[in-house]
């Protein structure tokens, strides 16, 4: 929205800087910054004051919540980033089809998290929404996506290449609309349940995010921008570069939550946030054309994911064999198998932090190895 006060740069000289994504960039980091350190004190307050805390049974789970004085802390502290996010992003960037795909997909998953955390801290259901529910949301919320994105003039040919790493070119110019919903699906909800998995520990999932999200920032820069594209032999897509508004904005937002949500933790970000900017950073690893880019990006999330599957593989597998269950890790995601081995959680945490930015760097590096 402050965007277009470039357009009267002949009443005031200095209004012309605001054309510039960079700075819009570094204004919306700020200004996401800013809300989130506003709002976050209140918002825990009201939390506290309605009970909205996470609530453990006595499981493994439980029983590392417990023993770090975790229960109860407030959470659907997602709404923290929400509102700072959403706020700065309409503030600072351009509006276009990219920019309302963005926003609407973080809009309609961040409902889809806050429903299911208000029924498990308030309606005490440990489940939350069933999976059915949730499938059925993020499917329809990702065909709405893909048919604003596919109808779009700006857009419907853009979104259809298929993009790798260290490749030149695309590997498919047209893809099937079919076969884009199914990887788009996979990506939102893929990378929905990684952030969610990782949310175990304070400060984890929002200090990976904002690694994640930088790198995003320059790749929807680096799309947006013809000459750079050119330069590095990659796709350039008009209009992502206000893309990097909004991972901007992210930046700021994380930094802010991170605030409250270092060890020990004030708040945390449960489904509200962890859902929500999953699918928002896999529509965005899509909309710059670096969808498999984010595997190694989010190499963390993919770990996390990856721990899990193995584990309840590894158990069925060995039930199946031996009668008797075995677990390959002692407790997934990997994150708790650290902490059962003995570290301390902000060594869990700041190890997996280096490692999300030895990722990020590592993906940074494949713009220009083609």
């Amino acid at each position: 929205m402050l965007s277009y006060l470039a357009d009267y740069e002949q009443y005031w000289g200095p209004l012309r800087v605001l054309r510039f994504i960079t700075l819009r960039t570094l204004l919306g980091a700020g200004t996401a910054t800013l809300i989130g350190f506003i709002i976050g004190p209140w918002l825990i307050r009201k939390l506290r004051a309605l009970k909205f805390g996470q609530h453990y049974d006595d499981d493994r789970t439980g029983e590392l919540a417990q023993k770090f004085d975790k229960k109860n802390t407030p959470t659907m502290g997602g709404l923290l980033i929400f509102f700072s996010v959403f706020i700065s992003t309409v503030l600072w960037a351009k509006p276009n089809i990219w920019v309302v795909v963005a926003l609407f997909v973080y809009a309609a998953l961040t409902a889809v998290g806050f429903r299911d955390d208000y029924l498990k801290v308030v309606k005490k259901n440990r489940d939350g929404i069933s999976s059915r529910e949730k499938i059925v949301w993020q499917t329809l919320i990702t065909i709405i996506a893909l048919a604003a994105l596919v109808w779009h003039p700006m857009s419907a040919d853009k979104i259809r290449e298929l993009w790798v790493p260290f490749l030149k070119y695309p590997i498919l110019t047209a893809m099937p609309v079919a076969a884009l919903f199914v990887l788009v699906f996979f990506w939102v909800v893929g990378f929905s349940n990684a952030i969610n998995l990782t949310d175990g520990l304070d400060g984890l999932a929002i200090g990976c995010t904002i690694t994640v999200a930088l790198v995003y920032g320059i790749m929807a820069y680096a799309a947006g921008n013809v000459k750079i594209a050119e330069y590095l032999l990659i796709s350039h897509v008009p209009g992502t570069g206000e893309l990097a508004v909004i991972c901007g904005a992210l930046v700021g937002a994380g930094m802010a939550f991170l605030w409250y949500n270092s060890y020990p933790a004030e708040l945390f970000m449960g489904d509200t946030g962890s859902l929500a900017l999953g699918g928002l950073i896999g529509m965005i690893a899509f909309m710059v054309q670096q969808p498999l880019t984010l595997v190694i990006v989010g190499g963390v999330f993919v770990v996390e994911a990856i721990s899990v599957i193995i584990q309840v593989g590894f158990f069925k597998y060995t039930k199946r064999r031996c009668g008797e269950g075995k677990r390959f890790f002692r407790m997934a995601p990997i994150h708790h198998h650290f902490q059962k081995a003995g570290w301390p959680e902000t060594k869990v945490v700041l190890r997996f932090w280096v490692i999300s930015l030895m990722c990020a760097l590592a993906g940074l590096g494949t713009l220009k190895l083609r």
